[in-house]
């Protein structure tokens, strides 16, 4: 049984409560998970950047599309509420507002690797000395194997042609004049950056107009994969002139495992004859696709990179938390996960004072969004979130070897849930001696 732990200093549970009345955000439109130990009833959820939580419309919207085919067969793709044949562009306006971009430069469709390898047929074009492609060395892995495989594919070595950009020694973060350093000096031999808009494990939010105009400056096509940024933090990917972006929409898009992805081009792109894609029936115009003819006449859109026709019962949750999204608005949201996050960081202060632990998210709010990281000293990262599950009722979640997550989400967390992150944090990890 653990020894009675004073609560963090300062910032006792009486003032979360306080601030949670001043500041209530949106969690009635959520359901949250019952706890697994502890003394609430509901889980402390900080786990929204691994899988956000379920909206409670979802569960009747889907069913009520599911209703339409079992009313309607076939006839649901012209006659259904949401007929099922331009479903996806329910799904384009409030994509576009969301990241900050034209309607005719984002769509939904597929999962997030496989937009990244489409994309890349596209943007990918080694010749030359031009061949490099430039990522963290903290990328997701997935990234990592992406990009390993796309210069296998050109026929090049991915140990020299993928170049890993490190922080400092002993930094845990990329500074932006590091990678813009990088790209000033080789940048002529650099033909991808591909970096992830905010770092996975340290919740870094990279520099991203800053990074970008150094990559097009240099003659390389810059590409962001967006998964822990959309519905995160505010973007504006038109205006910073991104070649490309694509995002998974499970994680701050509360959209359920494994939702639909989506893909940002930038307009100067679209239409142009000579960029190679991958093709299928989605490829094509949507005014002709049923004349069947054998050659594709593709919009000049992002529709173009579609291949298959969209998964409907999979795209209604995807439309339902982007209506979430456009009525609440992105810079609300922005500024409450920023009082948010800043409640959750100044509790881990006094908590990691005298404690092998360590927050690696860095401490601008303007460098980060909701993510905070948590670097422990002793033991597994795993073992210590299953205690926290188990023990206290707070979700996060752990990246092996010792990194656990904590995201308060600004839809759904409140400061309640932030003060019992830190308290069961203070009751876990002992005191150093």
């Amino acid at each position: 049984m653990n020894a009675p732990h004073p609560p963090p200093h300062g910032l006792d549970e009486a003032q979360a409560l306080r601030l949670d009345a001043e500041d209530p955000g949106h969690r009635d439109l959520f359901h949250v998970p019952p706890a697994d130990g502890g003394r609430y009833p509901d889980a402390a959820y900080l786990a929204g950047n691994s899988l956000g939580l379920q909206p409670r419309a979802t569960r009747d919207e889907l069913l009520a599309d599911l209703d339409a085919w079992r009313r309607l067969g076939v006839e649901g793709h012209l006659e259904a509420e949401r007929p099922w044949l331009p479903y996806h562009e329910l799904l384009t306006g409030p994509a576009a507002r969301l990241v900050g971009a034209l309607p005719s430069e984002t769509v939904v469709m597929n999962s997030l690797t496989v937009n990244l390898h489409l994309l890349m047929v596209s943007f990918y074009r080694p010749s030359g000395r031009r061949t490099r492609i430039v990522i963290e060395d903290s990328a997701f892995p997935s990234d990592s194997y992406a990009v390993r495989s796309q210069a296998r594919f050109h026929g090049l070595d991915p140990d020299e042609t993928v170049v890993r950009l490190r922080p400092r020694p002993g930094e845990d973060t990329l500074r932006t004049e590091d990678v813009t350093g990088y790209l000033a000096a080789e940048g002529d031999r650099v033909a991808l950056v591909l970096l992830g808009g905010v770092n996975y494990l340290t919740g870094e939010l990279m520099d991203i107009p800053a990074v970008t105009a150094a990559g097009r400056a240099a003659g390389a096509v810059v590409g962001w994969d967006l998964a822990h940024a959309v519905g995160n933090v505010p973007l504006a990917l038109h205006d910073w002139d991104v070649d490309f972006a694509a995002w998974c929409s499970y994680k701050y898009l509360n959209s359920g495992p494994g939702a639909l992805a989506g893909v940002f081009v930038h307009e100067r792109h679209l239409g142009d004859p000579s960029l190679p894609r991958f093709e299928g029936w989605w490829s094509t115009e949507a005014a002709t696709r049923f004349e069947m003819t054998p050659v594709s006449r593709p919009p000049a859109t992002v529709e173009a990179w579609q291949i298959s026709n969209p998964p409907i019962f999979a795209m209604g949750p995807v439309r339902t938390s982007l209506e979430l999204f456009d009525r609440i608005g992105m810079p609300a949201l922005r500024e409450r996960s920023l009082r948010l996050t800043g409640y959750l960081e100044r509790l881990l202060d006094e908590v990691t004072a005298d404690r092998p632990l360590t927050v690696v998210t860095p401490r601008d709010p303007q460098r980060r969004g909701c993510q905070l990281s948590v670097r422990i000293g002793a033991g597994s990262a795993a073992e210590l979130t299953k205690r926290l599950r188990h023990e206290h009722g707070v979700i996060a979640d752990a990246r092996e070897p010792d990194i656990v997550r904590f995201a308060p989400v600004p839809l759904y967390s409140t400061y309640h849930d932030c003060w019992r992150a830190a308290d069961a944090l203070a009751a876990t990890v002992a005191v150093a001696r």
